[in-house]
């Protein structure tokens, strides 16, 4: 049998408390959001001063990067040139930047999502979080 790494709760907080010192470091307020690889939910951590609609956006881009294995920009690329047809992809619904995977031994074991800022600037702090766990 196969066997693969999975996110425990002490790597989703290391993952979380990182996210948060890139954040505050810039002083952006965002959700940070942290999914295992079925796109599920560990972890929402929503800053002060963050958009309330953060607390949905940040959760779907982490999903949309977890199960397809890829940053979420991807996504949002395809649509900006031409391929509109993909909003209709079922069960993704963050097509945005800001949506990591975590990639582990060529494992996606989850992914990290944050809204609030510019979305390079959500990418970057889901990166600085996951960096948190080399």
């Amino acid at each position: 049998m196969k066997q693969k790494p999975y996110l425990s709760l002490e790597d989703v907080k290391r993952i979380a408390a990182a996210a948060e010192a890139e954040a505050l470091a810039h002083q952006w307020a965002v959700t940070i959001a942290i999914v295992d690889d079925g796109g599920h939910l560990l972890w929402l951590q929503r800053l002060d001063g963050a958009p309330a609609v953060s607390a949905q956006i940040a959760p779907a881009k982490a999903h949309t990067a977890a199960l397809g294995r890829r940053e979420s920009k991807v996504y949002e690329d395809i649509i900006n040139q031409g391929r509109v047809s993909f909003l209709s992809a079922p069960g993704l619904s963050g097509l945005l930047e800001g949506g990591v995977p975590v990639l582990v031994d060529g494992h996606c074991i989850g992914a990290v999502g944050v809204s609030g800022v510019k979305s390079s600037e959500d990418a970057q702090i889901a990166r600085a979080g996951i960096a948190a766990l080399v």
